[in-house]
């Protein structure tokens, strides 16, 4: 079957109801280290089956351009979106493309050894992106039949066989007769009626490219008739346009629908200003933000005094600087977003889920390690002795918050979150620190930054997909306790994560409202709605095998918890709420065993405990010993990973 055949059918699928493609399956920010060898990128992507590009910077160095190789031209013909010269075929940068990515050269613009790179991948698909060839006529006239399905939303030509601009249609300028050029800084201007797009041809007609080649990558905007995501229903990629308003405290809110991995943008009304890339892999954080500018060579660089130019919100994008490659007052602005991924549940608690002792081996890159990209970690400082238990997360950066206080964040600039895999700390660290890692999915688990306003009823929109059953709420900014929402508790009640108190009600902090799969809603309460104040909440869910909440009531007796596992539970924490007690952690790592358990506290400094028997493994979930459950009748919540 033809990749355009193939393509369709997955089209014609979704249209008739059937499971749509992830996000994930089209899209990859990718970093990794050169090795100057063959090096296999494993990203998920299938460029040999569907096609697609690969886009590739060197971060860390200003003598790599931006590098394009395409499935349409093969790996070993290459253009820089910095440079106008036309199709470099002398060096193969890509040695082939495979189901799950691609192989790259021994080829130090995209591979050098030591070096610090990037590659954004884009998958052909309907309604998201597509890549053609031209070979033009000696009157300058040519074309590409597309497989979009709709009118691109914005397109990048350029010449392949001789020198030329980057050529770069967006839907947001005047007309079809202006352009821009991605290879430099100057604003909009009009071309002339040189450039047609339709639904299903892009076609140039210019005396200009008489018998030239070209290529052309064409990229789509979903307004709610994306076919993405498990119903089929989900936009993953917008083009538009925003006006600057020069204001480094309230930069203008774009608001995309959803939450954004990846942006570049570009001030259409005004020359001399880059096009920006910014992408959450790289940092893109409430704390600041790494970008590129894909018109030069320059190597990576940041903002400074915690200016940021993108912050990704639940439902699109906003900044903190007056810089007018983003913000210019009165300044048109246009941006191609892509959607955080993935759109599915997770089915395997292992790709969510994991823990890991801190290795302190020299230049370990991932000191905490797992198999996918992590969102946020608690760690347990040196876990055998009285020390904390910090909180960081992707989208707060190098700063953390500890259960076992009501401080304030703090920062740590040993942290990151710059990594393919795992969490790396840098400074600091202990063999036995230990930490547990979780990637954001639907309906297992998210995190949402957002700024309170002291209002009863405020809602914040969440991506969790489902009705959180758990929620931690931290203010960042100033001190306050954890407040803690659980279904088994009501929405009346609350916990405090960093003490061991029983359940209070309190109509301040829940608004005595339950959640939806789409908002939480807050009371007037400074600690989870301060006005103007920085705040973090993490929401959890329960996924069928893979994570469980709810809870049981002590018997007097040995308690089997049942999670609908199969193989037992991972990770428990548990929390009496009729009594203060402790808020107990268990996990396979450290132990779950027939025996003395190794136990943790989230509210306290305390050292690891092994000197009781507290839990016993189950296959479907797990079981609590009477010896620490107290009194029959004792209420009790739990959260488990299988």
């Amino acid at each position: 079957m033809s990749n355009i055949a193939r393509m369709m059918q997955r089209a014609t699928a979704g249209a008739a109801g059937g499971a749509g493609i992830d996000v994930d399956e089209v899209f990859s920010t990718y970093l990794y280290d050169g090795n100057s060898s063959a090096q296999t990128i494993t990203n998920g992507i299938d460029l040999s089956g569907e096609g697609g590009l690969v886009w590739t910077k060197r971060r860390d160095d200003t003598g790599n351009g931006h590098h394009f190789v395409d499935t349409a031209r093969g790996g070993s013909s290459f253009i820089r979106s910095n440079s106008t010269q036309g199709a470099n075929t002398g060096y193969t940068l890509i040695n082939s493309f495979n189901s799950n990515g691609y192989t790259l050269g021994p080829i130090a613009w995209v591979n050098g050894s030591g070096g610090s790179y990037v590659s954004w991948t884009f998958r052909q698909a309907p309604k998201f992106f597509d890549v053609g060839t031209i070979s033009f006529n000696s009157s300058g006239v040519g074309s590409y039949s597309h497989n979009l399905g709709v009118t691109p939303a914005m397109v990048i030509f350029k010449l392949t066989n001789t020198t030329g601009d980057w050529f770069v249609w967006h839907k947001d300028l005047t007309s079809q007769n202006y352009a821009m050029f991605l290879n430099a800084t100057s604003a909009s201007s009009n071309q002339g009626g040189w450039a047609t797009y339709t639904d299903t041809t892009v076609s140039f007609n210019s005396s200009i490219f008489a018998n030239d080649t070209a290529v052309v990558y064409l990229f789509a905007h979903n307004n709610n008739d994306g076919e993405f995501g498990p119903d089929s229903d989900q936009d993953i990629i917008k083009c538009g346009s925003y006006t600057g308003n020069g204001s480094y405290s309230n930069g203008p809110v774009i608001d995309l629908g959803f939450e954004p991995q990846w942006v570049l943008i570009k001030n259409t009304s005004t020359g001399g200003y880059n096009w920006q890339l910014g992408d959450t892999m790289r940092g893109a954080s409430t704390e600041g933000a790494q970008y590129l500018s894909a018109n030069t060579s320059n190597q990576e660089a940041a903002f400074s005094g915690g200016y940021t130019a993108f912050i990704p919100t639940a439902t699109g994008f906003t900044m903190t600087v007056d810089d007018s490659n983003y913000n210019r007052n009165g300044d048109t602005y246009i941006y191609m977003a892509i959607r955080r991924g993935p759109l599915a549940a997770p089915d395997d608690a292992t790709k969510v889920f994991a823990m890991d002792t801190y290795d302190t081996t020299t230049g370990d890159p991932t000191a905490y390690d797992t198999t996918f990209t992590v969102d946020m970690v608690i760690q347990a400082l040196n876990k055998n002795t009285t020390n904390n238990k910090r909180v960081s997360s992707r989208l707060t950066g190098a700063r953390y918050v500890s259960t076992n206080t009501d401080s304030a964040e703090s920062g740590a600039s040993s942290y990151t979150f710059d990594t393919q895999t795992g969490f790396r700390v840098d400074s600091g660290t202990d063999a036995n620190d230990f930490a547990w890692m979780w990637r954001r999915a639907p309906s297992y688990f998210d995190v949402v930054c957002y700024t309170g306003n002291q209002t009863s009823g405020r809602t914040v929109s969440h991506n969790l997909g489902a009705v959180p059953e758990m929620m931690w709420v931290k203010r960042r900014n100033a001190a306050a306790d954890w407040k803690v929402y659980h279904s088994a508790l009501g929405n009346t009640k609350h916990l405090n994560l960093n003490e061991t108190i029983a359940a209070a009600t309190d109509s301040s902090i829940w608004n005595d409202t339950t959640p939806t799969a789409s908002v939480f809603t807050l009371g007037y309460d400074i600690k989870v709605n301060g006005n103007g104040d920085n705040h973090i909440a993490m929401l959890f869910a329960s996924v069928a095998g893979v994570s469980q909440l709810g809870s049981f009531t002590a018997t007097g007796s040995d308690v089997d918890v049942d999670c609908g596992f199969s193989s037992g539970a991972r990770f428990v924490l548990i929390k009496g709420t009729n009594a203060a007690t402790p808020w107990y952690l268990w996990d396979s790592q450290r132990g779950i065993n027939v025996g003395n358990d190794a136990r943790l506290q989230l509210e306290s400094t305390n050292a690891e405990w092994t000197g009781s028997d507290n839990i016993a493994p189950l296959a479907s979930g797990f079981t609590m010993k009477s010896g620490i459950l107290g009194s029959s009748g004792n209420n009790y919540i739990f959260y488990a990973i299988a």
